[in-house]
């Protein structure tokens, strides 16, 4: 017997694609919602339904980064837990205390472990305290370029390049000479600032 009767999946493309089989596998009823770019992606035409996402908020990345968007989206389909992928929101604690205070289940981890380890800066931080080995690296809130480039003086190159937040490899680059960094830290930030709504990024 499934869990749930209806899964909404606040994520796109071939993530959601997955979810959307596996959902189906299980006789759960799948929401996708899109972007306007995605209007004709196949995650939608494959979900049971879809919800359109408004774009037109600052930095929300085509409205998939749009806590209140999805919570209404949910909420408007009678989806009684949300899945959220990985990249976007999967990692910020944001969707999954809305979840809780609207009475939807966050299918991911808890909201504890979440503003623990969904900053990556954060995360390295804690447990480097805890005694957990870590490589070396530049992992400070509030670096620009030019003072991650300064940093990266002490490492040995490659690097990589990662944004605090979010996940499944986006904004992620490896650098292996000192004279690319710049480069990649410039897109790096734009690709993390686009998907996650958070430029930082660390080495």
């Amino acid at each position: 017997m499934a869990m749930f009767s209806s899964v909404l999946i606040a994520n796109r493309g071939e993530i959601a694609c997955r979810i959307i089989k596996t959902l189906r596998s299980l006789g759960v009823r799948s929401v996708a919602v899109f972007s306007a770019a995605d209007a004709d992606a196949p995650h939608v035409r494959l979900a049971d339904t879809a919800v359109a996402l408004d774009g037109t908020e600052p930095g929300s990345a085509g409205g998939y980064l749009s806590v209140r968007q999805i919570i209404a989206a949910a909420q408007a389909t009678g989806a009684e837990a949300i899945h959220p992928g990985y990249g976007f929101l999967s990692e910020q604690p944001a969707l999954a205390l809305a979840c809780a205070e609207a009475g939807i289940v966050f299918v991911g981890p808890s909201v504890e472990a979440l503003e623990v380890m969904g900053d990556k800066i954060r995360a390295r931080e804690r447990v480097s305290v805890r005694g957990v080995p870590v490589v070396p690296g530049v992992s400070e809130p509030g670096l620009d370029n030019d003072e991650l480039v300064a940093r990266s003086a002490g490492l040995t190159f490659p690097v990589l390049v990662k944004p605090a937040a979010g996940g499944g490899g986006k904004g992620m680059h490896a650098v292996d000479r000192a004279e690319d960094l710049p480069a990649a830290l410039d897109t790096a930030r734009r690709e993390a600032k686009a998907s996650f709504g958070d430029d930082t990024l660390f080495l």
